[in-house]
Order: C-alpha cells, then sequence, then structure tokens
C-alpha cells in the first residue's frame, strides 16, 4: 500500500512539474519581441484625447517584480515644434506667443500606491531664460494614499488660471490664452494638495514665489483652484459642466493677487468654455513681477467632426494695463487639430489675426506638431 501511495505521489509531482515547465515556456513563448512592440505601436489607435498617451509607453517601461520596492519605472519623451507666417511685419504678439520644447522625463512609482514621482528636463531655454533657469520642469514626489486626494511636493506648474495651469501636452491651440500666458503657465517650488469627487475638485497649493530658479524663497506665494461639477452624478447623459474660480497672492518684492472664473461645457462632440482673470501685479511666464492692473477674457467654441479631427474657434482679448488707454490686445483663431495617435502624435493648424491698439494689426498662419515618445 505504501509503495502504490508513493508512486502516486511521484506521478502528481511530475505532472505538476511538467504543467508548471509548459506555463513558462508559454509565458516565454508570450514575450513580444522588440520588433513586435515597434509593429503594436504602428498600428496602435488612440481615440481618447482628454488625457497624454506615450507611443513607446510598453517598450520604455520597466516593471519589478515583488521584491522590489519600486513598482514600475518609465522614460518618456516629448517635442512640440512649430513653424509660422506673418503676413505683416509687425510684432502685436506676445513674446510668449508660440514655443518649442524638447522633454525628457522619467516617471517612476512605488508599490502599493505609496508613491510615485516626476523627473522632467526641458532642453530648448526660452529668449529671456538661459538652459539652466529653463532645464528643470517638473521635479516632484507625490503620493494618492489619501482617498480622493494626491499630495504633491517639488517644483510643478500650479493652477493659476484654468488653462494658465493646464498640461502643455493638452492645448486645444498652438499656445495658451493670453491671460494663461501673462499670468499662469510657469513652474513654482512647493507643496500642494488636490481632492476629486463626482460633484467638486480642487487644487491647493504653498509655493515660493520664485520662478526658473532665479532666487532662494524671495517670498511665499498662495495658490488655489475649485471647480463644481454639478452634472457630476449624471454619467455625462447631460454632459460634462464644470464651474471654477481661484486665486493666486503672493510677493515678489511687491504684492501681487489674479483672480479668476471659468465656465465650461462639454456635449458629445461639442466643447464651449470661457475663463476671465484681473490681476492687480502678476508674478507669471515672463518670470517678473509686474505691478500693473490687468484683465483678459477667452472664449474657446470647439467640435469634434471625427475621432481624430477637432475644429476650433477663439475670442481672445487682454489688457495689459488698465491705466493706459488703447492698448488692448484681440486675437481672432481658428484651428484644426488632427490627432493621428491621440495626443501623442498629433498635427496643428491655426489661423491667427491680431488687432492691437497700440501696433499695426497682423495675421498669422502658424503650423504645429506633437510628438509623444
Amino acid at each position: 500500500m505504501k509503495k502504490v501511495l508513493c508512486i502516486l505521489i511521484l506521478f502528481v509531482i511530475s505532472l505538476t512539474s511538467s504543467y508548471a515547465i509548459e506555463e513558462s515556456v508559454e509565458l516565454v513563448a508570450q514575450e513580444k519581441s522588440f520588433r513586435e512592440k515597434l509593429n503594436d505601436v504602428y498600428y496602435l489607435e488612440i481615440d481618447n484625447t482628454d488625457k497624454p498617451h506615450f507611443l513607446l509607453n510598453e517598450i520604455l517601461t520597466k516593471n519589478f517584480d515583488n521584491k522590489s520596492f519600486f513598482d514600475n519605472l518609465q522614460f518618456w519623451g516629448a517635442y512640440y515644434g512649430h513653424t509660422n507666417m506673418n503676413f505683416q511685419d509687425s510684432e502685436p504678439f506676445n513674446a510668449n506667443y508660440v514655443y518649442d520644447f524638447i522633454n525628457i522625463g522619467l516617471d517612476g512609482k512605488l508599490k502599493n500606491n505609496n508613491a510615485d514621482f516626476r523627473v522632467m528636463l526641458n532642453y530648448l531655454p526660452i529668449s529671456n531664460r538661459d538652459m539652466v533657469h529653463n532645464l528643470f520642469a517638473d521635479v516632484y514626489v507625490a503620493t494618492n494614499k489619501i482617498p480622493h486626494h494626491r499630495v504633491v511636493v517639488g517644483n510643478t506648474r500650479p493652477p493659476v488660471g484654468k488653462e494658465g495651469g493646464h498640461s502643455p501636452f493638452l492645448l486645444p491651440f498652438v499656445t495658451r490664452s493670453q491671460i494663461a500666458r501673462n499670468f499662469g503657465t510657469v513652474r513654482k517650488l512647493g507643496s500642494r494638495i488636490s481632492g476629486d469627487y463626482s460633484l467638486v475638485d480642487y487644487d491647493l497649493g504653498v509655493y515660493s514665489s520664485d520662478t526658473y530658479f532665479y532666487s532662494f524663497f524671495p517670498g511665499a506665494e498662495f495658490v488655489g483652484w475649485i471647480n463644481l461639477k454639478p452634472l457630476g452624478k449624471t454619467d455625462g447623459k447631460y454632459g460634462k459642466l464644470t464651474l471654477g474660480g481661484g486665486l493666486e497672492n503672493g510677493n515678489r518684492g511687491v504684492s501681487y493677487n489674479v483672480l479668476g472664473a471659468y465656465a465650461g461645457y462639454e456635449y458629445k462632440k461639442w466643447l464651449l468654455d470661457f475663463e476671465y482673470a484681473n490681476a492687480d501685479g502678476y508674478n507669471g511666464a515672463s518670470g517678473i513681477v509686474s505691478n500693473n492692473k490687468a484683465d483678459g477674457f477667452y472664449t474657446t467654441l470647439a467640435y469634434k467632426i471625427s475621432p481624430k479631427i477637432q475644429a476650433l474657434l477663439r475670442y481672445d482679448e487682454f489688457d495689459p494695463n488698465k491705466q493706459v488707454a488703447k492698448n488692448n490686445k484681440k486675437e481672432y483663431s481658428a484651428g484644426i487639430n488632427y490627432f493621428m495617435k491621440g495626443q501623442a502624435l498629433k498635427f496643428v493648424l491655426n489661423y491667427v489675426y491680431c488687432e492691437n491698439k497700440s501696433a499695426k494689426n497682423s495675421h498669422r498662419i502658424v503650423v504645429g506638431t506633437q510628438l509623444l515618445l
């Protein structure tokens, strides 16, 4: 009887070992080659344009086993380039109207969602900043351990306005609105906490008022933004309505204060939004604090002709100094976005007519390309 039992045990062990070997062989066989992964990228279809995707995500991501405290590391790159034609030899456009960028990034996640981090470098200097001042973009650590919340410490882009805090990879036009590129679109060193619920989301933070690492803590700054989502519990049946508002307040030699309000509605293929901002001094992308009293607004109408083609119209007005008469700048923009592979490979065509009270009016055609690897 013992011999029979031993034979049965050995037989079961041999079957189990054989199955494990076959399973491991099958898993190895399922591992795609580098060429197959590139082929997948070639045939990749991305219809979602609400968030950025990276074409080489599968190739440039390293996943770790359970013995490591890392969950994964992802290397990525981003490129945006443009060319433009001016119909008149005048300069009514803000100096930050168009920009190119080459970004190299490393994203990492720890096990059990304990923390994540990003290091993002920008390799193209801008006219009034050298390469060193412009090199470090997003550099932060964060955690999502608190339900519905995210805590971030480091150098990030605070939400000075709705579009001013928007990711550059998701912009509807070649560049941001005038209020965004004057009051916002700048990264600062600090701590922030954001919450996201079905009916409300918010982002509150305390930062150094320094920009682009010119000095060490010249002053403190608070930036906060809150969005109400009245249709958040309707599962998109009636569209998506967002009503938002925010405040930036700080000191960098002089005190400054920016108030903003936003309203946006999305329904099926349509999008309509409006944003207004009023500043009593501001500390934006120029890197130099202005004590001008300024304001501006824009409104955008967009329609998705197909999953890959989007048409847009925008009216954008800005007063850089309300104490000076007849210096308003108005921009009338029309655009077409072609999402070949979502935001990962996008082509942009913009026409802009600029009406300037203090200079000649002008026209501009801008062609841009975005590539996220």
